[in-house]
């Protein structure tokens, strides 16, 4: 049975204590899903997300040519052991200028980007094509890299649909030669008859313009530069060069990570849905104390490899509690590494970014900060700007949003300042963005009356999402979740977004 196009989630009222498992990271999933494919060799990859995103891409990479064989995983419903049998940088199948061959993206960022790179390297022309709003999403600064290296990349208003007329390329691939090419890249002047080619590629409106020329990078014989904001530090850039240097390129397995960003949603609810303080009488000291009954929910398997810049999420929770003095996220971080709070300067006024602090998560703290219990102050989000690019019009919808609910939230420029407000329920605007639907059910453990709009947006990232949330603990958090217009609590098998 489907999701009803509305829902309520219902306030939690007890203690929970849960370990939850959560699916594979999908900008992992979807980055190692191209170099399976470029791989000599066939590649397993375990954990791995099988969710509207990566579903996009596994048939993609099929329609292609390429061989993949997908099975269940399990320890998790929605994650796959994906076996790929990689062709040694060669792209099987292609299409002619009179008949381009297909490639239908969705709305994943994911696969538009990397598959527009990873074509380039075929012997053919290729169209690439989304949902509407795909086509609204920007690709000029990676179409721009990519005609830089001498490909032709034809898109009305550096937007796609787009069509790509791919060249294999001229290096022979002896077995081994190719691990030696990055090496010396700074060096090479050319590279068998067609040279090194090179191109500048800016991140301003997206780091996955960078990721996807760095993941077809070696066999492409490109030589990558980074420009723009943050361009040595973004963290998915990051991300991807440290998955290309360990990545199985002549075969074998590759476990995938959890998503941290879909965590952030379980840690965000550990915290928001604790009780109020009561008093209980201490035997210890003979009066009565203020007492917490504290939810427990952890994440299995939490990364701590650093590749995903939202593993940082849990030290974000514990800042308004204790490092109220803090003037910003980075200095939690230095605070832990130093042992030095005593040398923090006051700053009510706490700031955290979206480039150098949080990933996605930092839409859930977003969210959360605006609960008149969780922080004592106003937060600052700032660096927002790829938020509007994204799915939706995040910083506006965000903000729209929270207001709905009685937050005070204000926006300037790509900064969001959030304050701790009295909220009451509301009809939720999803905006058909996964992430907008998550954040506002975390919203509603703690405030009665939270009703979403097409609840099944989350198939995108988290197809069993809504399912997490109503499994009994310790497997879930044992949340009752109504049809948002009969009332009637729905049962395990109509939450789940297919």
């Amino acid at each position: 049975m489907a999701l009803p196009d509305l829902i309520e989630i219902v306030p939690l009222t007890q203690p929970v204590r849960a370990e939850i498992t959560v699916p594979g990271s999908k900008s992992i999933t979807n980055r190692a899903l191209i170099l399976a494919a470029l791989a000599d060799g066939e590649v397993t990859l375990e954990g791995a997300l099988w969710s509207e995103d990566t579903q996009v891409m596994t048939e993609a990479l099929e329609k292609l040519g390429f061989e993949i064989r997908v099975e269940p995983d399990p320890e998790e419903f929605c994650n796959r052991r994906i076996t790929v049998r990689g062709r040694g940088g060669r792209i099987p199948k292609a299409g002619t200028p009179e008949q381009p061959l297909e490639l239908f993206v969705g709305n994943a960022g994911t696969a538009a980007r990397f598959l527009a790179a990873m074509v380039c390297l075929g012997n053919g022309v290729y169209r690439l094509s989304g949902v509407p709003r795909m086509h609204e999403r920007p690709q000029a600064a990676l179409f721009k890299a990519l005609r830089e290296l001498g490909y032709r990349v034809d898109a009305a208003n550096d937007k796609l649909p787009a069509t790509f007329v791919g060249q294999e390329p001229l290096l022979e691939r002896k077995r081994g030669f190719e691990s030696v090419i990055p090496k010396y890249q700074g060096q090479l002047t050319s590279v068998a008859s067609g040279g090194l080619r090179r191109c500048k590629v800016g991140i301003e409106d997206s780091s996955q313009f960078a990721s996807a020329l760095l993941l077809c990078a070696e066999v492409g014989v490109w030589n990558i530069e980074v420009i723009g904001e943050n361009a040595e530090d973004s963290p998915y850039v990051t991300m991807t060069r440290k998955l290309v240097e360990c990545f199985p390129k002549r075969g074998g397995r590759f476990q995938i990570e959890p998503d941290a960003s879909s965590g952030s949603y379980f840690w965000a609810a550990g915290k928001v849905a604790e009780s109020p303080e009561y008093l209980e009488y201490s035997e210890q000291f003979g009066v009565e104390v203020a007492t917490k009954r504290l939810n427990s929910v952890s994440i299995a398997h939490w990364p701590t490899t650093g590749w995903q810049i939202d593993e940082r999420f849990p030290q974000f929770l514990i800042m308004p509690d204790i490092f109220h003095d803090l003037p910003s996220f980075g200095a939690l971080e230095q605070a832990f590494d130093q042992r030095a709070l005593e040398h923090v300067i006051r700053n009510p006024g706490r700031i955290v970014s979206r480039v150098s602090d949080l990933g996605d998560s930092i839409m859930t703290g977003i969210v959360i900060t605006a609960l008149d219990n969780w922080s004592r102050d106003k937060l600052i989000f700032t660096d927002l700007g790829r938020l509007r690019v994204q799915e939706c019009e995040r910083v506006v919808a965000l903000r729209t949003e929270l207001t709905k609910c009685g937050a005070k939230v204000i926006e300037e420029g790509d900064t969001l300042t959030v304050y701790p407000s009295k909220l009451h329920g509301a009809e939720i605007e999803t905006y058909n963005d996964h992430r907008m639907a998550m954040c506002f059910a975390i919203l509603g453990l703690k405030v009665p009356g939270i009703k979403l709009q097409n609840p099944a947006c989350v198939k995108k990232t988290f197809p069993n999402f809504f399912q997490k949330l109503a499994t009994p603990p310790p497997q879930g958090l044992g949340v009752e979740i109504r049809d948002g217009r009969t009332g009637r609590r729905l049962g395990m098998d109509e939450l789940f977004a297919d």
